[in-house]
């Protein structure tokens, strides 16, 4: 069953949508989101897609993904900033779903990548969404922005979310398509919560990271990954400075975790996607991240039926890197 319809589409195509009156939700360059007339949609920055044709990168071009079942009342829009940003979950419809969109590298963006688990009614009400962001070529120039398209504006201090209500007879349910899985080296725990570090426990030795990676010669587009409960959660290498003796990712490492070194997957990145998610039912939203795209090449080719943005973060109740976080819904 296909209750939401998607694609990459044109600017004429997507005013078309607006001006119908459907609850939306679209990506695309700063540009192309602002040349938008307002209307019942959600957007955030960011030009590159896995569209119906393939890996995408496009100014011009926005992913469009058209809400059409919601029950009782129609889906709502708040706006969040660091202090309100607990409160997604106890404001979601008890039979539903949020769908959250974050700026990247913002204060929003931290606070939720570090101390969402802990929201309350967390896990108990799906959240899927992703973390905007700008061409790789603007890094430094541009910041990512959120837009609540009910008003127009744009945010790049504020977190947007879509609550959207289902009917009973329907249920939403999050999926994570992860290519990796943890290695067999050693245990690496750290001291504290945070998204850059110096020191490390190696298998209980303090250790530079920075060094350690750099003397193994470690591939930095292996992630670390967590074993939480049985799903592995991954935190990606945004750079590692020996010099310096720091280490960046592009999601936050917690003290009393335990994370290993990825182990390298074989085949291609499209392939391996494909193949993960070949046995997922039809998605109602899916995205993708960036590192996926560039690391996989995925320019021009298909990662299976999916299809969406491709994010600088997912989210998927918590915030997620170097995965597929899709959306599904099913009849009770």
């Amino acid at each position: 069953m296909s209750a939401w319809r998607q694609a990459l589409v044109d600017h004429d195509m997507a005013v078309t949508l607006i001006e119908s009156g459907a609850w939306l939700t679209i990506a695309g360059d700063e540009m192309a989101l602002s040349r938008l007339p307002r209307g019942r949609w959600i957007g955030g920055t960011i030009p590159y897609f896995m569209g119906q044709e393939g890996g995408q990168t496009s100014r011009t071009e926005l992913f469009v993904t058209v809400l059409d079942q919601f029950a009782g009342h129609e889906p709502h829009v708040a706006l969040h900033d660091v202090d309100s940003l607990s409160r997604i979950c106890v404001e979601a419809p008890d039979n539903g779903f949020s769908l959250l969109i974050l700026p990247a590298f913002s204060a929003v963006h931290s606070a939720y990548a570090q101390h969402a688990p802990a929201y309350e009614d967390m896990y108990l009400k799906p959240v899927v969404g992703w973390v905007a962001g700008v061409h790789l070529d603007d890094m430094g120039q541009r910041r990512a922005k959120v837009v609540d398209g009910t008003t127009g504006r744009l945010y790049e201090d504020q977190a947007v979310v879509l609550h959207v209500p289902l009917p009973d007879s329907l249920v939403a349910d999050v999926r994570i398509v992860n290519l990796f899985q943890q290695g067999a080296g050693p245990t690496i725990r750290f001291d504290q919560d945070g998204f850059d570090v110096a020191d490390c426990l190696i298998d209980g030795v303090r250790t530079p990271l920075a060094s350690y990676l750099h003397e193994r010669g470690h591939d930095t587009r292996l992630p670390l990954v967590a074993d939480c409960n049985g799903a592995a959660v991954n935190v990606s290498f945004r750079w590692v400075d020996p010099q310096r003796g720091r280490v960046a990712f592009y999601g936050p490492v917690f003290s009393g975790v335990d994370y290993r070194l990825a182990q390298p997957f074989a085949g291609r990145y499209d392939e391996a996607f494909a193949q993960a998610g070949a046995d997922l039912p039809e998605a109602q939203f899916s995205c993708n991240c960036i590192l996926n795209y560039l690391y996989g090449e995925l320019e021009g080719r298909r990662t299976g039926e999916a299809i969406g943005p491709m994010t600088f973060g997912e989210v998927a109740y918590q915030l997620l890197n170097q995965t597929m976080v899709q959306l599904t819904l099913s009849l009770r």
